[in-house]
């Protein structure tokens, strides 16, 4: 049975080459610690093999900005390769913000095939900020939803405290201390002006409607904001009796 030959840096070399060859640079190897550089006119690329994308990958390639503004990073092909994944699409975020180029090389038997996935170009970081504006403002929503902080950053495997749930609490609070209450009377006590949608899409299953427009604690609710001793305090020494 034949071996399967186990890939090698080196072997990223030649198709790379090739490549630029045909472009019209003159290619060469290990030239001052750079894996590969390609020049033409005073055009000068700096390319940087490695087996998988990595930190010291970056680490190397970013280096190389001191010497060219035109640096890629060459890795093969990811075996599970998916360019629609979440994952993928944030390491081509990740390359894209440190300005290099990416290359991937695909090997089937003798063939190798070369994807230029994008080239090295500045990042414009106002552009990005603008594209995601919407989602800088569901941040501060959220943050302005909350009021105070009580999750741990980079805890996992834990419940944590949205705005939206913290406004349940309040709701919860405030029907257990007072009893039946409208909306209109929940809002005015400030719960927000999103009372009325928490109330009828009841999402915890914590209300429940005694009569048109008119709203109660459900025994689920009762109990199960006994988890919250901290919020329960605060909103209930909130209310104006």
């Amino acid at each position: 049975m034949k071996e399967t030959k186990k890939l090698q840096e080196s072997d990223l070399y030649k198709p790379i080459q090739s490549h630029f060859l045909k472009e019209g640079y003159e290619v060469y190897g290990e030239v001052k610690d750079c894996d590969m550089a390609a020049i033409k006119d005073d055009e000068l690329i700096l390319i940087e093999l490695k087996l998988n994308l990595s930190v010291d990958l970056l680490i190397q390639a970013t280096n190389r900005q001191r010497l060219s503004e035109l640096v890629y990073i060459a890795i093969p092909r990811p075996k599970k390769y998916n360019p629609r994944s979440k994952r993928w699409r944030n390491i081509c975020q990740l390359v894209r913000r440190l300005e290099l180029g990416l290359i991937l090389i695909s090997f089937s038997g003798n063939r190798k095939k070369l994807e230029f996935i994008f080239d090295p170009t500045p990042f414009n970081r106002k552009k990005s900020m603008a594209q995601n504006k919407r989602k800088r403002q569901e941040i501060l929503k959220e943050i302005d939803g909350r009021s105070q902080d009580f999750n741990i950053g980079g805890s996992s495997r834990t419940q944590i405290m949205t705005a939206y749930r913290e406004n349940c609490i309040q709701i919860a609070c405030y029907l257990e201390k007072v009893g039946e209450l409208s909306p209109k009377a929940l809002i005015q006590m400030g719960t927000g002006k999103k009372t009325s949608s928490i109330l009828i899409k009841n999402y915890y299953g914590w209300f429940v409607r005694v009569r048109r427009g008119i709203y109660v604690l459900s025994d689920k609710g009762r109990i199960e904001m006994k988890q919250y001793p901290d919020l329960i305090n605060y909103y209930k020494n909130l209310i104006r009796t």
